[in-house]
């Protein structure tokens, strides 16, 4: 879990969160089937990658800015900060993966 405080927990945080109800509304529509649980799974799910890659976007920004103030940044510098700045996007495109999958596991599974 050290990757939720590193990645930066303005994004990370709330895209745990989303994981959480996607993860809930899985089991509720193993449960209980219902086209609107399967439509709400999909949407969360592109909402958490288009979030996480938001948040890619405001720290490269962020980075960009520094760089531009400084003149010189040395190549461990940089390449940390993308590693760590690819975090947010690299775990909503996990949360939008499983949210794909929950929904085609419940349509298939569709009584």
């Amino acid at each position: 879990m050290n990757f939720i405080i590193e990645g930066g927990p303005i994004f990370m945080v709330p895209l745990l969160i989303l994981l959480i109800i996607i993860t809930a509304l899985f089991i509720k529509g193993l449960k209980i089937y219902t086209k609107k649980t399967v439509k709400l799974i999909n949407s969360i799910s592109l909402f958490s990658f288009v979030f996480g890659i938001l948040g890619f976007i405001i720290g490269l920004l962020g980075a960009l800015e520094s760089i531009a103030v400084t003149q010189e940044v040395s190549r461990d510098v940089l390449a940390t900060g993308l590693k760590v700045g690819l975090l947010s996007p690299t775990f909503g495109v996990i949360i939008f993966l499983l949210g794909k999958l929950f929904s085609i596991i419940l349509t298939s599974s569709k009584k």
